[in-house]
């Protein structure tokens, strides 16, 4: 049932008996909205007489932090997944090393200082896919450490959903695993913050898995908080995880909760959303706001900002890992802040919503927001590090195995990556250990989780590459599955990759050794594919003949937006891909002869 909750959580000390010693904090300028206070607050009572320092005038700032899409990374991300990028006052950028729950921890408590009204809030896929340390204990780590963080509140995401409803209720509850159970002592108590997921009905009931919202409250201060995954998440999730569910339209179910909220009182709500937006830019202060309010901002989350009631004040997004801070007009023209701060805990927002006690509400014309990098010269937060140092016990004599040597950096970026092409080609390997007629394999972008790096994660050596380095890059467990297809059928996936569900933010798959065509993305639609280049060890490929492809189980069942995966014929389950992945590496490299990063020339680029 939806219930408000007081301004602290039972088993949580509070904050302010768990400051660090005071600690530099990096302030960057984000995008920024502020004005002057309504002409109706009372003489003398400025924005800034009646902030964090505790008065009871009529303006009360509150402090909202928030982040997103912490995916388990508690160890600073490594390569391109542990920078940013930042943007200089001549035009020029540069990247900055940034992420580590160690830091984020240090530099969220400096921010609470001095603000009584403070809350920390996520928008959703704070666990899945996570790096070893927190993957192999099915996250309990991640969320020990979020409690010790004092979150207190977070939307679902659609990577809470990928071992099912029942572990997220786990999560959620507490209890040791099912199967594995307790990994330490004592067992698992589970998250003192409540995940959100006002838009995921059990289908039998028709009534939400947990509670759709909740309420912060504090002398008088009340900010409802209602959380939603993407509608869309089925198709980007296994059909395991998200059986018995149901997704519901983002906006229609925000704006019921946000009527229900109104009706108990509650005027100043934000909305934490699990679906994103693509911003001009990637540097982390771009001013998304410029030429125009959310003219520098594309995607899904634009639109929803768009319709979402006026009665929320903010929306705190997510999903597509990247940075914006943005005012975009809400149905009544007024203008509404949207954030995201990128991914793996490299980022984090802090937004001043100022609350009119008169009214209840937030005065929109006082709401600022920036984003602040977590950077790594900050003290490390001596709880985090414990944390981590005790699960790293448990999990070093998996982890530290090392499994393969490269050259270099294989990275994952591009339309068309090197890790992509290694990933690939250990599918194919490991598929005709399986079947010797497997003839390619495909493997989506969105399951490669981070680069395979070069330098030395821990005492391994550099190039050196190691369980948990693999478990990094594939965590999801997938099963590399066998199906047969007609060469229309292939030449329809490959299609697909541009058209349908993913014409508007394309898919593009990545392919084994002997697979070339051409994509011209000065095109639209499916056209882009373009169909008389496509070859297979150098031949056309035979609309009327069959091929057997092998790819991960997520594929194979027509995730991502590729139905005809799913009509794939004479099926073989085999080992799951990070299996594939490591007998390739062992096979394939040593200390003396490590593999050479693709050259990621399998699609020709038409621009």
């Amino acid at each position: 049932m939806p219930a408000t909750a007081p301004s602290h959580h039972p088993r949580r000390r509070r904050r302010t008996t768990r400051l660090l010693a005071a600690a530099a904090t990096v302030v960057t300028a984000g995008a920024l909205a502020a004005a002057a206070l309504p002409a109706s607050a009372n003489a003398g009572e400025s924005h800034r007489d009646h902030g964090g320092h505790g008065g009871h005038g009529r303006y009360q700032d509150v402090q909202l932090l928030s982040f997103n899409d912490l995916h388990g990374n508690l160890e600073p991300p490594t390569g391109s997944s542990g920078r940013v990028t930042e943007v200089q006052p001549d035009g020029t950028t540069k990247t900055i090393d940034a992420g580590g729950i160690e830091y984020l921890a240090t530099h969220l408590r400096e921010a609470r200082k001095g603000n009584r009204y403070s809350i920390t809030a996520a928008g959703g896929d704070m666990v899945g896919a996570s790096p070893l340390l927190s993957g192999l204990f099915h996250d309990e780590p991640t969320i020990e450490a979020l409690n010790k963080l004092d979150l207190d509140v977070t939307s679902v995401g659609n990577h809470e959903f990928d071992e099912g409803a029942k572990e997220l209720a786990r999560l959620q509850n507490g209890g040791c695993h099912p199967t594995e159970g307790c990994y330490t002592d004592e067992e698992f108590e589970g998250a003192d913050f409540p995940y959100l997921a006002a838009n995921v009905l059990d289908e039998k009931t028709g009534k939400p898995i947990l509670k759709p919202y909740w309420v912060w409250k504090q002398k008088g201060v009340k900010v409802g908080f209602i959380g939603v995954t993407l509608e869309g998440t089925p198709d980007i999730v296994s059909a395991e995880g998200v059986k018995g569910l149901a997704f519901k339209d983002e906006v229609e179910t925000i704006n019921k909760y946000a009527k229900e909220l109104q009706r108990q009182g509650v005027k100043s709500i934000v909305a934490l959303v699990h679906e994103g937006g693509f911003p001009a830019s990637s540097s982390y202060n771009y001013d998304c706001d410029s030429p125009g309010a959310g003219d520098g901002i594309s995607g899904p989350i634009a639109d929803i900002a768009k319709n979402v009631t006026p009665q929320v004040d903010a929306l705190v997004t997510g999903h597509t890992h990247a940075a914006y801070v943005c005012t975009i007009p809400d149905p009544a023209g007024k203008p509404r802040m949207v954030t995201s701060a990128s991914s793996f805990g490299r980022l984090y927002t802090d937004t001043t919503l100022t609350y009119d006690r008169a009214t209840g509400d937030i005065a929109r014309t006082a709401v600022k927001s920036a984003n602040h990098v977590v950077t790594r010269d900050v003290p490390k937060a001596p709880d985090m590090t414990r944390l981590i140092d005790r699960w790293s016990t448990l999990a070093a004599p998996v982890g530290n195995r090392a499994i393969g040597y490269i050259s270099g950096d294989i990275d994952r970026g591009g339309t068309e990556s090197p890790l992509g092409d290694l990933i690939a080609d250990a599918q194919l390997a490991y598929g005709k250990t399986q079947d010797p007629e497997t003839d390619l394999a495909l493997m989506n972008p969105g399951g490669i989780r981070a680069p395979l790096t070069y330098a030395a994660s821990g005492g391994e050596g550099d190039g050196v590459v190691t369980y948990a380095e693999g478990f990094t890059v594939q965590p999801f467990a997938n099963t590399v599955n066998l199906k047969d297809y007609t060469g229309a059928q292939l030449i329809q996936v490959l299609k697909e990759q541009v058209s349908g569900p993913n014409e508007a933010a394309p898919k593009i798959l990545q392919i084994s050794s002997g697979l070339t065509y051409t994509l011209d993305l000065t095109k639209t639609g499916a056209d882009r594919v373009v169909i008389d280049s496509i070859r297979l060890d150098g031949a056309p490929i035979d609309e009327n003949a069959t091929y057997r492809v092998a790819s991960n189980s997520f594929l194979a069942g027509g995730g991502d937006g590729f139905p005809t995966l799913n009509e794939g014929t004479n099926e073989l389950v085999g080992a799951d891909d990070l299996t594939a992945l490591e007998q390739y590496l062992t096979a394939n490299s040593s200390a003396a002869d490590p593999i050479e990063p693709p050259a990621a020339d399998r699609i020709t680029i038409v621009q």
